[in-house]
């Protein structure tokens, strides 16, 4: 069954990792998907991933932490869909060392990609949502709720949305724009296939569910939130980690 059908969505940060994922799940349920990549470098592969889903799916090259871009870019996906009921804000890094190391230049990059992304592109999708309601998913982690040793940026920032998403939910509730968190735990990505096995098994050790959550266990909780089954579902953290840390 597909969920999504007829609906138009945007992602930032869609290329690799879970954003590849919440790509193919929203097409893979109907959905019309727009994504965005940031570097010259990625653009093979995001063009290369649009084309392989169809004529519905559109790559971007933008940098979600610029305000002229992300305004430019919802204005590029209206005029090219005509319309924006989905936004998922998804771009996202890591500058991670401890605290008395971590440098100024760290800090805000994480902010700039991590927090300031998601303010951008709320602020510019807003206008369209009122007009006809929406559903805004903003990636949090649970790194963001727990906090974590050498990623006190990171974490701000995860938090720092958190936050933002319940507001944005009571703001514009009775406008009918749902807004919510979503909370990774470890999930299976190219940043973790480099880790060593030690590693790994210290992360499995943590985990209840014994097992690194997958790109499509995130997007599948994305699809709920952004479908009419989770219509009543606004203001919330939903959390894909596998029992860890709840």
């Amino acid at each position: 069954m597909k969920l999504l059908d007829g609906k138009v969505a945007l992602i930032t940060g869609g290329s690799r990792g879970i954003g590849e994922s919440l790509v193919r799940k929203f097409a893979e349920h109907g959905a019309n998907v727009a994504f965005t990549y940031v570097s010259a470098g990625s653009a093979a592969r995001a063009e290369a991933l649009a084309a392989g889903l169809g004529s519905g799916v559109r790559a971007y090259q933008s940098d979600a932490g610029d305000y002229a871009q992300a305004e430019s870019l919802v204005a590029q996906v209206l005029s090219d869909f005509g319309k924006l009921d989905i936004l998922i804000n998804n771009a996202g890094i890591t500058r991670d060392t401890l605290m008395l190391r971590m440098t100024e230049q760290q800090w805000d990059e994480v902010m700039q990609t991590n927090l300031k992304s998601v303010f951008n592109l709320t602020r510019h999708s807003l206008k369209p949502m009122i007009r006809t309601g929406g559903s805004i998913i903003n990636m949090s982690s649970v790194v963001g709720v727990f906090g974590q040793a050498g990623q006190a940026n990171y974490a701000a920032s995860k938090a720092g949305i958190i936050g933002f998403s319940k507001s944005v939910a009571k703001e514009y509730g009775s406008r009918g724009i749902r807004c919510n968190a979503v909370a990774p735990g470890f999930i299976e990505t190219e940043m973790t296939a480099v880790l060593d096995e030690k590693t790994k098994e210290g992360y499995l050790s943590a985990i209840p569910l014994k097992r690194l959550g997958s790109g499509d266990d995130v997007a599948n909780a994305c699809i709920f939130l952004a479908s009419d089954m989770g219509a009543y579902v606004s203001g919330q953290v939903l959390s894909v980690c596998g029992a860890l840390n709840c």
